[in-house]
């Protein structure tokens, strides 16, 4: 910036593009000196000496801000207007329009040591910031994610200290710290600075029935909190309603979380009293706590008000048969679910058949997971006429239900009646080759499909080029199970043939263990292929925990095509019996790679 002799008012500078402005330090420099021409020469020099000193500081500030990475821009600086070599100037000449001294905010200019609007440089935002790098974590405004960072007592004290820093924080993550366990008072008195709050996720804390009374408290003063996940605390079990009752007539919370914390049926009656304050309900996850399923009952009438519920998850409940038809009553109350996940209890086994007509009011249904349930084959049959109408169902899991391979009426060849189906999960379900080749005839179909697990059916052994076009069709495939399946050197010449084609280009996780029927030649046909595999980030050629076998010719050609899958993160080979050498080169892999072998 060129800039005139003071006492030429008409004085003028040059812009970037040539033009020519009224400079502001001149307008500045000009004001003073019709203000105190009396005041003589010296004092004139003086001012022209101020103002080159703020010039030279300007440009050299200029530089380091084009220099400077972004986040720099907000970290404070030991200097000050005096060490950056700026004069204090009178009080009537910090009084002109448009500058301010000291301070000197003019537009589009930075002074170390001066706050600029926008930029926090509040030294508590500092400690926050640095709190957070003590854990390797990042300080943000609206997330707090603290999660697994072995946090103490004197850490929740602090945090609680702290929260008035990040006024703005709306999610709140202290999982899997199981050292603050009753310490959590000390956050939850300090939440009324996060008025904001809407996500705070507790799970395996070691909370105490002080913290449970605690966190109930506090929702009075976390008037947005529509998220709360208090999961693996077991000993919220009984102490329940210290929390639930402090829920307000209109609760806004949105998603519960409560998985594994030892409820028991005097907590059901507390949930259900809750749940009843909750009309904005929309995920409830109760899984494996299997105290609860002797009063689904009273929890499903209460739910039944929830009519926004789109995720229901009472896996491993303990649930009986008449639970399973009194939940089933329910559906037609919930026409936004999305997902049901019944899974792992054993003792619904012969309610389904009543129940599955109601499955049909669930018109947005997109999961419906009822694996490890004991289906009877009535159960199978009735499912078999109510899925295909399922016309928005992407999630079918029915595994560990052996007499699904066994039914008169195959619930897999309906399948081809979802056009949306993404995963079909029939592992351990007693397939014979009947019902394998009407789930290969109909998988054909789900062009979409993206999970296929098989494991555990032995009649898959040998068998699998039935599945050849499907393999051809699906090139969404991203994770084929196939472990405990007796594969024989056919069977992976199936795949090596369908990889080398292209057709597996998305395939991610591929399980191949448990597999001892495969010869050598099997796994060398394979492992010759594997490289076809571009995107594959887990493999398991693992065998049984009985066995034991030397590597095969094979293994040269495993480590031939790791070097072609940068994508590859995990690899089980777990009992094959390696010589030293082989032991070297894995190892060496497992230290110059990205490649996590798992192996004896």
């Amino acid at each position: 910036m060129q800039y005139i002799q003071p006492g030429k008012e008409d004085s003028l500078e040059e812009t970037e593009d040539g033009g020519q402005k009224r400079s502001p330090f001149n307008m500045f420099i000009n004001q003073i000196q019709r203000k105190k021409s009396s005041k003589g020469k010296n004092e004139t020099v003086q001012g022209n000496r101020f103002f080159k000193g703020f010039a030279r500081e300007r440009a050299k500030t200029e530089k380091e801000t084009e220099t400077r990475d972004p986040e720099d821009t907000a970290k404070p600086t030991d200097r000050t207007p005096e060490n950056a070599g700026i004069n204090t100037p009178t009080k009537e000449e910090t009084q002109l329009p448009g500058v301010q001294i000291p301070g000197v905010q003019v537009p589009g200019v930075q002074i170390p040591g001066v706050q600029i609007p926008g930029v926090e440089l509040s030294g508590s935002w500092w400690k926050m910031k640095q709190f957070m790098q003590n854990f390797g974590k990042k300080a943000e405004s609206n997330h707090i994610n603290l999660n697994n960072s072995g946090l103490t007592a004197a850490d929740m004290k602090e945090l609680g200290a702290l929260l008035p820093c990040v006024p703005d924080v709306e999610e709140i993550d202290l999982s899997w710290n199981d050292l603050i366990g009753g310490s959590v008072q000390m956050l939850t008195l300090q939440i009324r600075h996060a008025s904001k709050l809407k996500t705070l996720t507790l799970s395996n804390c070691s909370l105490t029935a002080g913290d449970t009374d605690a966190i109930g408290e506090m929702l009075q003063f976390a008037p947005y909190l529509d998220a709360l996940d208090l999961s693996w605390n077991g000993d919220l079990g009984g102490n329940l309603s210290k929390l639930t009752q402090n829920f307000s007539h209109q609760c806004g919370l949105k998603t519960l979380k409560l998985i594994e914390c030892n409820l028991s049926a005097a907590d059901g009656d507390a949930l259900a009293r809750a749940v009843s304050k909750m009309p904005n309900l929309e995920v409830l996850d109760l899984s494996m706590n299997k105290g609860i399923g002797c009063i689904i009952k009273i929890i499903t009438a209460e739910l039944k008000k929830c009519t926004r519920l789109s995720v229901l998850k009472l896996h491993a409940c303990g649930i009986q048969q008449d639970s399973i038809q009194c939940l089933s009553a329910a559906f037609p109350h919930w026409p936004y679910l999305r997902k049901l996940d019944v899974s792992c209890n054993n003792g619904a086994g012969g309610g389904f058949h009543k129940a599955a007509v109601f499955l049909t009011a669930l018109k947005h249904l997109e999961v419906l997971d009822v694996h490890q349930c004991g289906l009877t084959g009535e159960d199978i049959t009735a499912l078999t006429q109510v899925v295909p109408l399922l016309s928005n169902l992407q999630v079918l899991d029915v595994s560990a239900n052996k007499t699904v391979g066994l039914s008169i009426e195959h619930l897999f060849s309906r399948l081809r009646f979802l056009p949306k189906l993404k995963s079909v999960m029939v592992g351990n379900c007693a397939l014979n080759k009947e019902s394998f080749a009407a789930l290969a005839e109909a998988s054909v179909y789900l062009a979409d499909l993206e999970t296929l697990d098989l494991s555990w059916n032995k009649c898959v052994g040998g068998n699998l080029n039935l599945l050849s076009d499907t393999l051809k069709n699906a090139t969404t495939l991203q994770s084929l199970a196939l472990s405990s399946c007796n594969l024989l050197t056919r069977d992976l010449a199936v795949l090596a043939s369908a990889a080398q084609a292209g057709h597996l280009g998305h395939l991610q996780q591929l399980d191949l263990a448990y597999n001892d029927t495969i010869p050598d030649e099997g796994w060398a046909l394979f492992f010759e292929g594997l490289y076809a595999l571009r995107n594959i980030s887990e493999l398991d050629v693992s065998l049984r925990p009985s066995s034991s076998r030397d590597c095969g010719a094979w293994f040269i050609h495993l480590l031939s095509s790791m070097l072609k899958l940068p994508k590859l993160k995990d690899l089980g080979m777990q009992r094959w019996a390696l010589s030293e050498a082989e032991t070297q080169r894995l190892d060496r892999i497992n230290k110059e790679s990205a490649v996590n072998i798992h192996f004896n």
